[in-house]
């Protein structure tokens, strides 16, 4: 799932991360000009007038009928979190991550509507 940083360079988007007037670009798979710093983790760093797009992506859905951000994954499920107003409604067993902030596991197959948000 993606959650992060963006790039459009070259008319190919990739995972991203600003660095002051440069923009650091990865890439899973090898790639000409790319230097391999990890398994399947391939870096290039250009400056960011090369960049044609630069943004943050993350997909909302819904969950037990609220809104939802999916924040993480491990296997079958989903990291997601909560997005509606405070307090959130009852039953919907969020721990609070942090003051403000309500999380929880949520099955993949009971999560609906995901959609990428970029800004």
């Amino acid at each position: 799932m993606r959650d992060g940083y963006y790039a459009r360079w070259r008319d190919q988007e990739f995972d991203a991360s600003p660095d002051g007037d440069r923009v650091r670009l990865y890439t899973k798979e090898p790639t000409a000009g790319f230097e391999q710093i990890g398994a399947q983790r391939y870096l290039r760093v250009v400056p960011r007038g090369d960049v044609s797009e630069l943004g943050y992506l993350t997909v909302r859905c819904r969950w037990r009928d609220q809104p939802f951000q999916i924040v993480g994954e491990h296997g079958s499920w989903y990291r997601v979190e909560y997005l509606g107003e405070l307090p959130p409604p009852d039953g919907l067993d969020l721990g609070e991550f942090d003051r403000g902030v309500h999380q929880a596991w949520a099955k993949r197959d009971e999560v609906s509507e995901l959609s990428e948000q970029r800004t």
